[in-house]
């Protein structure tokens, strides 16, 4: 395929058990040139001359946070192969409050931002379910936006997991100005067999006035499918991978004729 917004990226976790080999060629087949990331395909010795032979760019690396030093870790690795930006779910709370875990988790991030800054990588938290709670505490969009200006972080919305919010405009001018990342997927109303992704454009989710709201609002950066589920799996990871390049490409050069 050719011809897509090279803004576009495709989440690793879409192709997720895949061989470096495979992603390089999924990655090739799509025509995307920018990456998005599992913190673990850091480890793979040949990831760098993968992206350097391939011509693409890391834009985004995922990480499941536990601690400092593993997030120090990450930051080393990812600054390796010229990431942009390594977006967190936060780890648990526990029995704390939602409160007390955001400052054990303020505390813990810390001490990395300048190591991060150093390193010419952002960090950022992404917003994602209540079904999460065990590994994440920023659910809506608004708590994410609390917890980052908390942190001193950026952010990465999930506009699958807060389309239905009150006043997500104003969120969204909100967050603006510490997003790092956008990602995109739709949902189809009526959809209970989780985790209920779609491609762009099958189900209900307002994509092009929302992408037009952050573009207008000043975004600069990419936009990350992450398509998972199973209708993403009864399609076929690649088809649909496809299909969603496509459709946001169509979307995204439609507001630029405007």
């Amino acid at each position: 395929m050719t011809g897509i917004d090279q803004r576009l990226s495709v989440h690793s976790v879409t192709f997720h058990g895949a061989t470096l080999r495979e992603y390089s060629s999924r990655w090739d087949s799509l025509g995307v040139r920018r990456l998005s990331l599992i913190d673990a395909q850091l480890a793979d010795p040949a990831l760098a001359d993968v992206v350097a032979a391939g011509g693409y760019s890391v834009e985004s690396v995922f990480h499941l946070f536990s601690s400092t030093d593993g997030l120090r870790r990450v930051i080393a690795s990812a600054a390796t192969v010229g990431a942009r930006v390594v977006y967190m779910l936060t780890g648990g709370r526990g029995e704390r409050s939602w409160e007390d875990a955001a400052g054990v988790f303020c505390d813990a991030v810390y001490p990395c931002l300048d190591e991060a800054r150093q390193a010419g990588v952002a960090l950022a938290i992404e917003n994602a379910s209540g079904l999460y709670a065990d590994i994440h505490i920023a659910h809506t969009l608004a708590d994410t936006i609390e917890l980052a200006e908390s942190a001193g972080l950026g952010i990465c919305i999930d506009l699958f997991h807060c389309w239905t919010e009150a006043h997500l405009n104003t969120l969204l001018d909100r967050a603006l100005p510490r997003t790092e990342l956008i990602q995109l997927s739709d949902y189809v109303l009526g959809d209970r067999a989780l985790p209920a992704r779609a491609v762009p454009g099958d189900g209900a989710i307002p994509l092009e006035s929302l992408l037009a709201h952050a573009l207008g609002g000043g975004y600069r950066y990419g936009f990350d499918l992450e398509l998972i589920g199973p209708r993403i799996a009864e399609e076929g990871a690649l088809p649909a991978a496809q299909r969603a390049c496509a459709r946001v490409t169509e979307v995204l050069s439609r507001m630029e004729e405007r």
